[in-house]
């Protein structure tokens, strides 16, 4: 006599094992990456709640004040709480990173599933001259040369960012569906029927998302710090922004006075480079174990 597994039992056993997975992948170093990713997000979504001090209001009777518990990070040169203006240009950060991140991958994935899936047509070598067009030009130098057509903000810069990222994402979803439409499944679909847009939404793109999440990931990281380096440059926000290229701009002029004015945005910079790198590779590593 045969036995047999409720559906609802199998499904109980088999989802400790999934989580056991997960918990072997999650290193201390990703757990610390998800720890500083929440409390990004919580000061990108409400500032005020982590905020202590205006961070517009200018005090001229505390200016360049060394860290302390009145002002945890210390004033800049106009006696503004650096702390707050860190706190509050996190979400100013975070949402322009966004945006370039989602003007990238929309537009690249899109080149990427066009030119792969229709290979060896002339819409594909189109496409992919414009590609190597973007790739040669240095992604700053691009950046730099949209923001002075489009106009100096954070806006702008994050659109440049994302234009420049364009050829990234548009290279490797073209080399994951040239890699999964060479699988013996896809040529099975082919002979059932599927054709066109069926083909690429039903069986290409669902088998493709893994990397391109991944790169995603870590694009947000790289979207951050381009963004900061245009409004360092004079490309972005100007002052009184908190946006934290605008800080670490404002600060090179006192570094050995107050140096803290530039060293508390750069480190918020590099912290959430690094968290969202180390996010990218467990992404990565989960997607390979899938």
């Amino acid at each position: 006599m045969t036995a047999t597994v409720p559906v609802g039992e199998s499904d109980t056993v088999a989802a400790p094992g999934r989580w056991d997975a997960l918990r072997r992948r999650l290193s201390p170093t990703s757990a610390a990456a998800f720890l500083v990713i929440a409390v990004i997000l919580l000061a990108a979504l409400a500032p005020d709640l982590l905020s202590t001090n205006d961070p517009y209001r200018e005090h001229l009777d505390e200016v360049l004040l060394p860290p302390s518990g009145q002002y945890r990070l210390g004033t800049d040169y106009l006696g503004r709480d650096i702390y707050s203006r860190v706190v509050h240009g996190t979400g100013m950060s975070v949402v322009s990173a966004l945006l370039a991140v989602v003007i990238g991958l929309v537009v690249g994935s899109a080149i990427g599933l066009v030119t792969g899936h229709y290979a060896g047509g002339r819409l594909e070598s189109v496409l992919m001259r414009l590609i190597d067009a973007l790739i040669a030009i240095p992604s700053l130098l691009l950046s730099m040369a949209i923001v002075v057509a489009l106009g100096f903000s954070t806006v702008n810069a994050a659109i440049a960012v994302g234009v420049s990222s364009v050829a990234v994402f548009a290279r490797l979803m073209r080399s994951e569906v040239l890699r999964i439409e060479s699988l013996p499944y896809l040529e099975a679909a082919g002979l059932l029927g599927a054709r066109g847009r069926a083909m690429i939404v039903s069986h290409i793109l669902p088998n493709a998302w893994s990397s391109v999440l991944a790169l995603s990931v870590l694009q947000f990281g790289a979207a951050i710090m381009s963004i900061a380096a245009l409004a360092f440059l004079g490309y972005g926000d100007s002052p009184p922004s908190p946006e934290w290229g605008v800080q670490v701009a404002e600060g090179k002029n006192y570094v050995f006075a107050a140096p803290w004015m530039v060293a508390v945005p750069s480190v918020a910079i590099v912290v959430t480079v690094v968290a969202f790198n180390r996010l990218s590779a467990f992404v990565k590593e989960l997607s390979t174990d899938e």
